[in-house]
């Protein structure tokens, strides 16, 4: 790719409509300000959020279900540091979008158009927006299933995910909108008081932790099913595109990228611990319930019932309902972000919609659609949570591949690309995504 093009493409991704002008420049003064007089507590609340709220926007609703499927199946052991592990693969992934967001000033379709070429950024574009569509569909699962268990009809529910996802349009100020959502995404931290609620053997835990003790028993496709739908819980496409994003509409340069990373660590240490705190939850069930799979949010909530109290069963509740509200934000705001860049359409929570028309349109018109697909009839809803995480991992191999093809080209990156540690790391995380998936596939060939 000829650098005039890439110059090109980053000049015209400069703010220049008034509005976003404005709040950009608002924003980076201020960052200005913070770091000429060394207020280095002020500094880091202006950069940090992409990396928090795309980790915590990634234990979503069907996420969460997963992690509680898996605790109420197999108990505490191999599973609980198994989840702290995909959440470490997640953060080499999302540190690299970090690098080439700050460093290009664009977001990741944009760079794929670019570097690739239009079938290429076509090809990612379709396998995100489809992606993505599937995950909200589970999503509105979540948060109907949440709204329900209080006595909330499934319409209204629907209806009050897309009015929040919406609320961006009011808002038409990146910072103040990231501020919003992650007030909302804190909320997932409330399985961490609900573990202590549930009186967990700590012991186990421990041994779980430094042992990976017990084993599951039975490795069948069932098995492999939560597996790969864990590892769906944490590494899928739409964070990438979503975080590089958010870095790009945020406003940070290379002299930024170290407060990234520690937004992308702190974002994966909060959500990793609220990930294992909803298996030791439900790992109180292990043993009393023969089928998880047919398990909703509201149902979960009430088989917790006898264990955390009424109270503790609709924090549970609550809990899966604010997930799935927070990635419905997210997961609609990566296709607005990937559809503005590659069709060079105006892209930015800090324009209102006047000037970014279809960069909106993208977000209501995606989460309405998934918001009216799960009213529909007969729709086996809890099958669907387990099978888009599935599908999130099998799709994740090529975005790695792009992520890793962008971060060592040095024309983009120039001394910012991957050092040999990071390209074997995230060629490993690629390659660990890619077994599960043919592991996966093989138990259902070879499983009666």
């Amino acid at each position: 790719m000829p650098s005039g093009k890439l110059q090109s493409e980053q000049s015209s991704s400069v703010p220049h409509g008034p509005t976003e002008l404005t709040a950009d420049l608002k924003e980076r003064y201020q960052v200005h300000l913070a770091r000429s007089r060394h207020k280095a507590l002020r500094l880091l609340w202006l950069l940090i959020g992409p990396g928090i709220l795309v980790m915590l926007g990634e234990n979503d609703a069907p996420s969460m279900l997963s992690y509680a499927a898996t605790g109420a199946k197999f108990g505490l052991g191999f599973f609980l540091p198994f989840i702290v592990l995909t959440f470490a693969m997640a953060f080499v992934i999302q540190e690299m979008t970090v690098r080439l967001g700050a460093r290009t000033h664009l977001g990741h379709g944009a760079l794929i158009y670019l570097r690739f070429g239009r079938f290429w950024g076509h090809f990612a574009l379709a396998d995100l927006l489809l992606t993505n569509f599937l995950t909200l569909i589970t999503e509105f699962v979540g948060i109907v299933a949440g709204a329900g268990f209080f006595g909330i009809p499934p319409e209204v529910a629907v209806s009050l995910g897309v009015v929040v996802v919406m609320a961006a349009v009011i808002i038409r100020s990146y910072f103040s909108w990231e501020r919003l959502v992650l007030l909302l995404a804190v909320f997932n931290l409330i399985f961490v008081p609900l573990a202590f609620m549930a009186h967990p053997p700590w012991h186990t835990i421990g041994t779980a932790f430094l042992s990976g003790r017990p084993f599951p028993t039975v490795w069948n496709h069932h098995t492999f099913l939560l597996v790969l739908s864990d590892i769906g819980a944490t590494i899928t496409p739409w964070m990438v595109f979503f975080q590089q994003g958010a870095v790009r509409d945020k406003g940070l340069s290379v002299a930024d990228i170290a407060h990234g990373q520690f937004d992308t660590v702190l974002g994966t240490f909060l959500a990793a611990l609220a990930g294992v705190a909803c298996m030791v939850v439900t790992s109180v069930l292990y043993g009393h319930l023969t089928d998880t799979s047919q398990l909703s949010a509201g149902r979960f909530a009430q088989a917790l019932i006898p264990y955390i109290g009424h109270m503790g069963g609709r924090l549970f509740a609550l809990g899966i309902l604010e997930a799935g509200l927070v990635a419905a934000v997210t997961i609609s705001t990566s296709s607005a972000y990937a559809f503005g860049e590659v069709f060079h359409l105006a892209h930015s929570l800090n324009r209102p919609a006047r000037e970014a028309c279809g960069f909106y349109a993208i977000m209501a018109g995606i989460a309405t659609a998934a918001g009216m697909a799960v009213l529909i009839p007969g729709l086996p809803l809890e099958t669907v949570v387990l099978v888009v995480n599935a599908l999130a991992v099998l799709t994740m191999p090529p975005a790695i591949l792009f992520l890793l093809l962008l971060t060592n080209d040095r024309e983009i990156m120039g001394s910012y690309r991957n050092t040999w540690v990071l390209n074997v790391l995230g060629a490993t995380v690629g390659a660990v995504v890619s077994l599960a998936g043919i592991i996966y596939a093989i138990s259902l060939l070879v499983t009666p």
